[in-house]
């Protein structure tokens, strides 16, 4: 059985084990819920808040006290609604957009006031930076705030008044900034719609289900996605990047909790207009807000993303060239132009797979003192101000803004700004924990789906090479297979130099990213989170080689040998970083992170 033990005693000698205290049967290991609770546990995260912070957050009560409206702008007349995954539990903004006579736009979007509650040096500050996000699991979600906080005295609930800053913009018919402010007010959100709802009241989607109380604001709905088209228009010719990567949908039996499947989570068309709906009012807050602490000069905390690995691009120009595309990779230096190259691979068959590949090319975001500039979403000036609820850093900028709105005396002194550079690394670090937690997570639950499959045959694609093998993804269910190299058939293969392919030495049998394969599930470890599997005769495009190429590669790689193991295991992890485990909020299913952009 799994336990926990606190060690009291290490040996002085090899031959002697350590003494401890026996603190928790967990349970057998490879059940889904010891599995995840080991997981939560070797991360040192905990699911409970301390008591200080819980008692704080209750202590706030349930309603808002009229003497905290003081100093604030009434906006509760405006008919804001907040829009949200059906199953949502905590709903950070609230949106209107109104279009004038002369078709300029007015949008203001609503975001809840956390910094009002959450104050410096308090234990519930000490407890959101210490998480620093919320983290989505298939089966629950763990909160960055206390839930008095997170779904209720800060959640804009509809027909109740709740604290906000509210960002409003003034745009022109082409969606032009003209004029924007912060606001510090409070709202009174009028109803709670949802993706689908809204996705239907607009007739993008003629799938259920029917939401009369979104149908109820159908025109200004279309209204906000009018505004939200152009938007998005505007952002896609300065170069923002749009890859289309599969998410994973892990589908739990609703009595015992146990996984049963892992699909491929693909959303409606129409049902993905009513998430850009949103995703453009809240970039275009990111943005107003950013480039008004810009021009206060106030310390804060940035979103920075660095411009992609130049390595990588050539890897990813080699295979361009494989499948026929022309791609420089100088070129990626350029948002522009890499979006408008990405924009050619729309119809291209092998898109998911390039989009993948350029993904790995790309550096991950983080969080900074300095304003770098968002490379993905080609902007100069990007910070987190829209989920202060589930990420620490928006709660920072609304701090930092709060205190210029209300006059305060700005902290700009090099001790502040090293306070922010270390909650800034926190963050980043805190992000991708969370990232790695939810990822190894789908991963243990699709491996305890496929443990049932064993001997099973499935038809995927080539999507990763590693130092033990390749990576093949499978659609139905949605996971991904390791096939070692000495189940890829008999012959021994090694890596290329550009780690695209690997070939076989005597055969000159080639099997490159892209390819497909048909394999048959060997095994299944569930404490490495791996399914195994074995290529089958007869599958991919390598049954049917280049003779002369692939001799030639063959012996390049024989003459080389240059894999080493640390690439290898940089290229694992790659790998692995690139398989689905993000989907959007729905029913029983992996719940996980809004786009961190």
């Amino acid at each position: 059985a799994a336990a926990v033990v606190s060690i009291s005693r290490f040996p002085d000698l090899p031959e002697e084990n350590p003494e401890g205290v026996l603190e928790a049967v967990l349970g057998a290991p490879g059940d889904p819920n010891v599995e995840v609770a080991k997981i939560l546990m070797r991360e040192g995260i905990e699911e409970e808040h301390p008591p200080e912070a819980i008692a704080e957050a209750e202590a706030f009560g349930g309603e808002v006290p009229a003497e905290a409206l003081e100093g604030r702008t009434d906006l509760t007349h405006l008919p804001m609604p907040t829009i949200d995954p059906e199953d949502a539990r905590d709903h950070d903004d609230a949106v209107w957009v109104v279009r004038e006579e002369d078709g300029s736009y007015r949008a203001w979007i609503a975001i809840a006031d956390v910094s009002h509650y959450v104050r410096p040096g308090s234990a519930l500050d000490q407890a959101a930076l210490a998480r620093g996000n919320s983290i989505y699991l298939p089966d629950r979600a763990i909160p960055m705030l206390p839930r008095a906080l997170s779904s209720n005295l800060c959640s804009l609930l509809p027909g109740v008044v709740r604290l906000c800053l509210c960002v409003e913009v003034e745009l022109d018919p082409a969606a032009t900034v003209r004029r924007a402010r912060v606001i510090e007010g409070y709202i009174r959100s009028v109803a709670k719609l949802t993706y689908p709802g809204v996705a239907r009241a607009l007739g993008f989607t003629a799938e259920p289900p029917r939401s009369p109380e979104a149908e109820a604001y159908r025109n200004d709905l279309q209204v906000m996605w009018d505004l939200a088209r152009l938007l998005r228009g505007r952002r896609m010719r300065r170069g923002a990047l749009d890859l289309d990567l599969p998410e994973a949908k892990v589908v739990l039996d609703p009595e015992t909790g146990a996984p049963v499947d892992v699909q491929k989570r693909s959303h409606d068309p129409g049902v993905a207009k009513a998430y850009q709906l949103i995703e453009e009012l809240m970039l275009l807050a990111n943005e107003t807000c950013a480039q008004f602490v810009v021009d206060q000069s106030i310390p804060t905390v940035f979103r920075y993303h660095a411009p992609p690995d130049q390595a990588k691009l050539e890897r990813f120009a080699t295979m361009c060239g494989e499948l026929g595309l022309a791609f420089d990779p100088e070129d990626a230096a350029d948002p522009k132009k890499l979006s408008v190259f990405l924009k050619k691979l729309d119809a291209h068959p092998q898109k998911q797979v390039l989009h993948m590949l350029l993904l790995r090319a790309m550096k991950q975001a983080v969080y900074d003192v300095a304003n770098v500039g968002h490379f993905g979403l080609a902007s100069s000036a990007y910070l987190h101000f829209t989920s202060p609820i589930r990420r620490y850093p928006d709660i920072t900028a609304h701090r930092a803004i709060r205190a210029v709105l209300r006059g305060e005396r700005v902290d700009r002194s090099e001790a502040a700004i090293e306070r922010l550079r270390e909650a800034a690394i926190m963050a980043s670090e805190r992000e991708r924990k969370a990232m790695e937690v939810e990822r190894e997570v789908v991963d243990l639950h699709r491996a305890l789906v496929m443990r049932s499959r064993l001997g099973d045959i499935f038809e995927g694609t080539v999507t990763g090479i590693v130092g033990t093998g390749v990576y093949v993804n499978i659609e139905d269910p949605f996971v991904d297979v390791l096939v070692r190299m000495e189940s890829l058939g008999p012959d021994q293969y090694e890596i290329d130099d550009e780690g695209l392919r690997v070939i076989g030495l005597r055969s000159g049998d080639r099997i490159a990213i892209g390819d497909s394969m048909l394999v048959q599930i060997e095994d299944v470890a569930i404490l490495r989170r791996t399914i195994y599997g074995r290529r089958l005769a007869g599958a991919g495009a390598s049954d049917e080689p280049r003779p002369r190429r692939a001799r030639r590669d063959a012996a390049n790689a024989r003459a080389t040998r240059r894999v080493k193991t640390s690439k290898s295991t940089k290229a694992a992890k790659g790998a692995k970083a690139s398989k689905g485990g993000k989907g959007a909020k729905g029913g029983k299913g992996t719940k996980v992170r809004k786009k961190q952009r």
